[in-house]
């Protein structure tokens, strides 16, 4: 990158407390606006980070960040331009703890990542296909024919269902049952930028009884931790090597110095697994469903890819398909559920798209705008799946699921989830949107959400393909 000026990056020219209120409350705007004023980077004052916060949207500056980051490696570490402090990433660790793998950093951090991949990869996937195509059938034959739904509820609920029993194995019971209640109800408390708000400013923090927002919060949350800690004391109790739940797994796992987790480390990763392993996926399939059925011309491709599979698909053969796999790449970037990457800290003087950064400056890499590039998407706002058909984009071009050391280490399940869902809808339900009325994204906690639910009405199911007739015996995905 050729850039000659040196100056620290331009500065959004507004109020500190209306840029904090803007990012809560019309994040999308902020950020679009900010954009159009300043390409590639800009500084801006926004609440969750502490201090100012360096936005880079440009691929290359974000290659140079995140592959320049301390935590990627235990080697020279000392030498690189960045470090991805756990304690920047703050304001979610009243809902995941402490001791969760996104608040570690360094040696600790990657220690937990190399305890927490197995699950996710090789084998240990092979019983998720199944248990994704079953799931989701079932929900959606519960629902009437001929009435409104939120597909955003209704993919919640299966979402929930499939990391409920990956990552505990238990698929009933009043213990089940009261943890996936209150599990949606948490979830629930971030529905809303206003509702958000007390994530990013704790002065609204204030336990005022089980009425108050942050009251009940603290209420539900005591709730889960007794039904984690208990799961936990009476697995100790009663080990089953057979078990292959993600909770037995890591339960099991030991780090470089033969010790295990503790109680208050499992509990705090298996709430990360719980709520990012659930929520955004629940997102993603939500804004899929909206897309393929508001453009009828997608929906009709997607059917006809799916009626080449034959009677008897493969999972492997599904995960494959070309344009299941654009619709899904195209829906991840045109409505990325995280905004941004984690943040990292500048250790040493560095000059960043002609911009000098001093030490201690955080950057982060803005993904949503990244996908909304006109030089690398041209017309950004319009979903078209053929953009991933025609070309291939680079880790620093499309990424969802961020990057670097950092990068969401359930990604392979996501995508798994995404695509074996959607081939269940598709084989199985004939839907279409209840109204005309556009959805547009919304903050939901950290992420962003359709703001209406997407409203959906089931016509039909159909007559069942014998592909779904089968048990699904999942393969890995590569």
């Amino acid at each position: 990158m050729d850039h000659t000026t040196t100056q620290a990056p331009n500065r959004i020219n507004k109020p500190t407390w209306w840029q904090k209120l803007q990012w809560v409350g019309d994040p999308i705007g902020y950020m679009q606006t900010a954009a159009r004023q300043h390409p590639d980077i800009f500084a801006a004052r926004v609440v969750g980070f502490g201090g100012s916060l360096v936005f880079v949207n440009h691929p290359q500056a974000i290659q140079e960040i995140l592959t320049n980051d301390a935590s990627a490696s235990a080697r020279s570490s000392s030498r690189r331009s960045y470090a991805a402090p756990g304690n920047l990433n703050g304001i979610l660790s009243p809902l995941l703890g402490d001791y969760s793998v996104i608040m570690l950093d360094g040696d600790r951090h990657r220690g937990r990542r190399q305890l927490l991949m197995p699950p996710f990869h090789g084998e240990r996937m092979r019983a998720y296909g199944q248990l994704i195509c079953e799931l989701t059938a079932n929900a959606f034959d519960q629902l009437p024919l001929n009435r409104p739904f939120s597909a955003r509820t209704v993919m919640q609920e299966i979402s929930l269902d499939i990391i409920m029993q990956a990552v505990f194995g238990i698929a009933k019971g009043e213990r089940f049952q009261q943890l996936k209640r209150l599990l949606a109800s948490m979830s629930d408390l971030f529905r809303s930028p206003l509702s958000s708000s007390i994530l990013f400013f704790p002065i609204l923090q204030q336990d005022l009884g089980a009425w108050s927002p942050w009251g009940n919060f603290v209420r539900e949350r005591q709730q889960i931790n007794e039904i984690i800690y208990r799961e936990i004391a009476e697995r100790r109790s009663h080990p089953d090597s057979d078990r292959i739940d993600i909770l037995s797994l890591l339960m099991a796992a030991r780090d470089e110095a033969g010790q295990p987790m503790t109680d208050q480390e499992l509990r705090d990763e298996l709430m990360t697994l719980l709520f990012a392993g659930h929520e955004t996926t629940a997102t993603a399939m939500s804004w899929a469903l909206y897309w393929t059925h508001r453009l009828p011309n997608v929906r009709e491709t997607l059917l006809q890819e799916l009626a080449t599979l034959g009677d008897t698909p493969d999972p492997i053969e599904i995960f494959r398909l070309p344009y299941l796999t654009a619709i899904c790449n195209e829906t991840l970037r045109i409505h990325p559920v995280a905004m941004l990457t984690f943040p990292r800290v500048v250790q040493n003087p560095v000059v960043l798209l002609g911009h000098h950064l001093e030490p201690g400056t955080t950057v982060v890499g803005c993904m949503y705008l990244v996908h909304q590039r006109e030089d690398l998407y041209p017309n950004p706002q319009q979903f078209r799946p053929e953009r991933f058909l025609e070309r291939q984009f680079s880790p620093y071009e499309f990424m969802p699921f961020g990057g670097g050391a950092r990068r969401c280490i359930g990604e392979a399940l996501a995508m798994y989830e995404l695509k074996l869902a959607l081939f269940t809808i598709f084989s199985r339900y004939e839907l279409v949107l209840a109204n005309a009325q556009p959805e547009y994204p919304r903050r939901r906690g950290v992420t962003l959400a359709p703001a209406r639910g997407v409203k959906m009405v089931l016509k039909r199911k159909r007559t069942i393909p014998q592909a779904t007739k089968q048990p699904v015996a999942a393969t890995q995905p590569d």
